[in-house]
């Protein structure tokens, strides 16, 4: 057998004890393989690195609400501010198997937020934006798609692949995912965009100018966009009738009380337009958070928490935007109800409290009212504080209510079941 040189002796006693250090390193220790527990160290991401597609282990944690034994299912419990979807957009994919929300937990150093989704299954979470300007975002009604709007374009999100390949470890570059499907001319700034029933357009607000704004539609077939109307205030929680097409409901904003809150857009056939306000206001009424409750009904609340506001009843209402019938569901005591959210049938309201106490109404008896948990804005007693906006939205099958909760850290996104008697433990 040939003799090795001496020189290559001593390279392989170089590097065979540097190779060895190196597995010691990222995965053996003392002897022991830790290689099957690689991703534990992610639990609270320390790195904050924005990556299309990871995924990050459960951070959920139940426990029993202490007033009312209820069991709550905290979804995220980390040091990040994570916060649910506005109430008026969808907060379930399609298929019912994740919820998407928003969080901080990458990309601190310039601040944005990504968009998240967490398994109902399992409650892992997988992040499913990358990069900047992802606040025009909507889930899709019917489809496995999402729709967001960067810089001028919108784009579609092929979610459900996303989520499947995410599930496999095998998620390719964002551009695998994403199809340009329209293009915003330069001229228009969106905001708040809305999806149109039938998911193919967007409609969304733009500022004109300090007091004017005005609302477009984008078709996705086309890629036109045309401007529907133009109204003398600023336009704000612009949001499509999940269940017809060409019907959108918006707010004047004000950032407190307007002259008459809510408005109505209808796009007819022909391409007509018909604006009229809905629930007209009272000098004495502060009216806010309006949201659908199925195909033809609203809900919204109006304010019981100044004196000056008690002339006429307060509470949380329903209107039926086709008859006009308005429906009173109810007050509480303190300062009053604050949002509302109903089943898509009508027949039962989740309301909750400046104090964060939340509330399950039965839409048929203002007597048959529930509370259901509390404490998730353990130091206020007004809405101007910092504590968590609860903005509840209840599940599409009526068994849970999604909130937003400062009971264990700044926000924190939690599930209350309905009906607590007929949820599994």
């Amino acid at each position: 057998m040939e003799k090795i040189p001496t020189s290559f002796s001593l390279i392989l006693m170089i590097i065979i004890p540097l190779l060895s250090f190196q597995e010691a390193f990222s995965q053996v220790v003392e002897g022991k393989d830790y290689s099957s527990r690689v991703n534990v160290d992610h639990t609270f991401d320390m790195a904050g690195e924005d990556i299309f597609g990871q995924r990050f282990p459960s951070e959920n944690f139940t426990y029993q609400d202490k007033v009312t034994g209820v069991t709550i299912n905290a979804l995220t419990t980390s040091r990040h501010s994570s916060s649910k979807m506005y109430q008026t957009h969808p907060q379930w994919t399609s298929d019912g198997k994740y919820i998407v929300f928003t969080s901080n937990r990458t990309s601190r150093e310039n601040g944005d937020r990504q968009f998240y989704a967490v398994s109902m299954d399992n409650y892992e979470i997988v992040q499913i934006t990358t990069g900047s300007d992802n606040g025009n975002f909507h889930l899709g009604w019917k489809s496995g798609n999402a729709y967001l709007v960067k810089g001028q374009n919108i784009i579609e999100l092929d979610l459900d692949q996303l989520l499947s390949d995410s599930e496999e470890d095998n998620v390719g570059e964002p551009a695998e995912y994403e199809k340009i499907i329209a293009k915003i001319p330069d001229t228009i700034s969106p905001s708040g965009i809305g999806l149109d029933a039938e998911e193919t357009s967007v409609y969304f607000s733009t500022k004109i100018e300090k007091h004017r704004s005005a609302i477009y539609k984008t078709d996705f077939k086309s890629g036109n966009t045309i401007k529907l109307k133009e109204v003398p205030f600023r336009i704000g929680h612009l949001q499509a009738n999940p269940y017809v097409s060409g019907e959108i409901m918006y707010c004047w904003e004000t950032g407190g009380d307007s002259p008459q809150r809510i408005w109505y857009l209808t796009v007819n056939n022909d391409g007509s337009v018909k604006n009229r306000p809905l629930f007209e206001e009272s000098d004495s009424d502060w009216v806010t958070h309006e949201v659908f409750m199925g195909p033809d009904h609203i809900l919204f609340n109006v304010m019981g928490h100044l004196d000056r506001l008690r002339k006429n009843k307060t509470g949380i209402f329903s209107l039926n935007i086709r008859t006009g019938n308005l429906e009173y569901h109810g007050q509480t005591n303190g300062g009053g109800y604050w949002h509302s959210n109903g089943t898509p049938e009508g027949n039962w309201i989740s309301g909750d409290t400046f104090d964060g106490k939340l509330y399950r109404l039965n839409a048929s008896d203002t007597t048959d009212v529930t509370l259901l948990s509390q404490g998730h804005r353990l130091l206020s007693k007004s809405p101007f504080t910092g504590e968590a906006h609860l903005h509840q939205s209840v599940s599409p099958d009526g068994k849970w209510v999604l909130i937003n909760s400062s009971y264990f850290t700044e926000n924190d996104i939690m599930l209350v079941p309905l009906h607590p008697a007929n949820s599994e433990d």
